[in-house]
């Protein structure tokens, strides 16, 4: 736990003290509104929780290198798949679990408690979900890792038959302050397991390769060297973490540091510390930008009022240019403005576009796909062309995921420009995944029939095409006096029977190739379907966020001016006395709400300075 002389502790304690008195400045001003953005701010402080996304392919160690990163057998490992649903493990006093079922599109998940020994034993299909949808398990432990505030997110397998949890996995990723990738030491990393790291790295840039299992490969150096090379080779730039689980949990149960030193789990934890430390900068940004935004809208009440009560022959003119940006400030309150226009027509121009991009990265697979049908007998290639085209479509899908999660970032940005004249505006965090949309199950491509023939039917095939030349020759050689059945005759049917044995079987290719194409596009149609659903509830999403935060700002901005408004006209009554009172209590403020904004700005930096502790009033 962190000491109350720890540095990261007193700048938590600064943050959310200047987060207090800019409120208090706030209360004062009558703000309400600025008050509940600084406290939403103070719980995102206050929360200072990292949350660790571990991904990689079915086998490669991941369910154990939680275990032995938090010392706590919490996940499922086993030689079968084991983790088969998505656990999110924390911090709590007592060790306890949960299983999160969805209840409804409206209603909020129904949380199960959960005994700690079917934790390792969860699937989708659990009697305990009643037939409900499993979204996830959660569990606590009283773990030291975890006390720090990290959150590790278990995942189930990318890498298996048809990767059915990967387009899941990604959603998960907005959400992620780092991402754990997972493989082991048995082989180099392999093309579409690099694909997947760049998928990731374009939704969360802190990501790390763990390289498991090291104990058990001799030459792990040697295949931590390739994927260092495959990773430089795709411009990846991703640290790579050789552990081994095993000497890390000997080294836990022996209390040995030299051990625990050889595992590689202390560059691992090194690597969280530089995530917690980034976190802890954005932290920073995003309250600095609150308490500057917070610190404008205020002063230029006062400002103004201010300027009123020391030339108040020209108030009239004032409260006039006043009037005019409040009227700018109430059209982009209404549902008519610019800002709600763009935001509108870049939802749909976003939907469209990824719909579009979707079906044409599928099209190009099934073409490529049934290519691969028409260069010979699918029935023979039918499970590696399976398992070649499920992987295509993950990846496909997965692209396609984050590039809607750029063009959401950008569509934010868009929308953000027609606020440039209110002042600092912070982009709201862009997550479409939604709180509990945490499952997106891609189909399974269909078995193919087998198109073997037996001996019988081989047999009665090449008899059913050898009669006709049996009989025609047959007949013929029978008027030079020769008996029906004869060599001529016997030796035409043989290659009469053979031919309709090679038509035959041509035929059957060719219709296996039929069904299989018809398979392919049944389940590339079933992909789109699917897909194309969870991409609308994204943006869905995206846009209720975008809409609800910036008409937030819009409503901010119309207030302030407002209140200018309002103060220059009371302004304008005040006899000389009370002005000069008046302007001294506002000099007096703005002097406060300098400092506050002058401390913002340095919150960035290593070392906070002593936070102001006055407000004045």
């Amino acid at each position: 736990m962190t000491g109350p002389t720890d540095p990261k502790a007193q700048q938590l304690q600064a943050m959310v003290q200047l987060l207090d008195q800019t409120g208090q400045v706030a209360r004062v001003a009558d703000r309400s509104d600025l008050v509940d953005r600084l406290e939403a701010a103070k719980t995102r402080v206050t929360d200072p929780r990292l949350r660790v996304v571990i991904v990689g392919a079915l086998k490669q160690g991941k369910s154990q290198l939680v275990n032995s990163l938090l010392g706590v057998q919490v996940c499922s490992v086993g030689d079968d798949e084991t983790t088969a649903v998505i656990t999110v493990i924390q911090y709590g006093p007592q060790a306890s679990a949960e299983l999160v079922l969805e209840a409804g599109p409206e209603a909020e998940p129904l949380r199960v408690p959960l005994p700690l020994d079917e934790v390792v034993g969860i699937t989708p299909d659990t009697p305990r979900a009643e037939g409900r949808r499993v979204l996830r398990v959660e569990v606590s432990v009283p773990s030291p890792v975890l006390a720090e505030g990290l959150v590790l997110v278990d995942t189930p397998g990318v890498g298996g038959k048809g990767n059915p949890y990967a387009a899941s996995t990604l959603n998960l990723l907005p959400t992620a302050d780092a991402v754990l990738w997972v493989c082991d030491a048995s082989q180099e990393c392999t093309e579409p397991e690099v694909r997947f790291v760049r998928q990731v790295l374009g939704i969360c840039p802190s990501v790390a390769c763990v390289v498991t299992k090291t104990d058990l490969y001799p030459d792990w150096r040697a295949v931590v060297g390739a994927d260092h090379e495959h990773l430089q080779r795709g411009r990846l730039a991703v640290p790579l973490l050789p552990v081994s689980s095993l000497l890390r949990e000997h080294a836990v149960r022996l209390g040995d540091e030299s051990l625990n030193a050889e595992s590689g789990f202390l560059d691992l934890f090194a690597f969280l510390r530089a995530s917690v430390a980034n976190s802890d900068v954005n932290t920073r940004k995003s309250v600095a930008l609150d308490v500057e935004a917070v610190a404008d809208h205020v002063a230029l009440g006062l400002t103004t009022e201010l300027a009123t009560l020391r030339d108040p022959d020209r108030a009239a003119q004032r409260i006039g240019d006043l009037e005019r940006t409040r009227v700018v400030a109430e059209q982009l309150q209404r549902k008519s403005s610019l800002w709600q226009q763009t935001l509108a027509d870049g939802i749909a121009d976003l939907a469209t576009d990824i719909d579009h991009d979707l079906r044409d990265r599928l099209r190009r697979v099934t073409r490529e796909a049934e290519a691969a049908v028409d260069e010979g007998d699918p029935e023979k290639e039918w499970t590696e062309l399976g398992a070649w085209l499920e992987d295509q479509i993950a990846t496909a899908v997965g692209d396609n995921f984050v590039w809607a999660h750029e063009r959401s970032v950008w569509l934010a940005q868009k929308v953000a420009e027609h606020f440039a004249d209110a002042g600092a505006v912070d982009l709201p965090h862009v997550d479409g995944s939604g709180a509990e949309s945490d499952s997106v199950h891609l189909a399974h491509l269909a078995d193919l029939e087998a198109g073997r023939v037996g001996i019988t039917q081989k047999v009665l095939i090449g008899m059913r095409g050898s009669y006709g030349g049996v009989l025609m020759f047959g007949l013929v050689t029978t008027l030079m006096g020769m008996a029906l059945v004869n060599p001529i005759s016997l030796g035409a049917g043989v290659l009469l029977g053979t031919k309709a044995y090679r038509e035959d079987k041509a035929n059957r290719v060719e219709r296996r190739r039929i069904e299989a194409k018809n398979a392919i596009r049944r389940y590339t149609d079933e992909v789109s379907f699917q897909v194309n659903k969870e991409s609308k509830d994204r943006l869905r999403l995206v846009q209720r966020a975008l809409r609800d935060h910036f008409q937030s700002v819009a409503e901010q901005t119309l207030r302030s001016l407002s209140e200018s408004v309002r103060a220059a006209q009371e302004a304008v009554t005040l006899d000389a006395q009370d002005r000069d009172a008046r302007m001294s209590q506002i000099d007096r403020q703005l002097q406060v709400l300098g400092e506050m904004k002058h401390y913002a700005m340095q919150i960035g930096s290593v070392e906070l300075p002593a936070a102001p502790t006055a407000v004045a009033r």
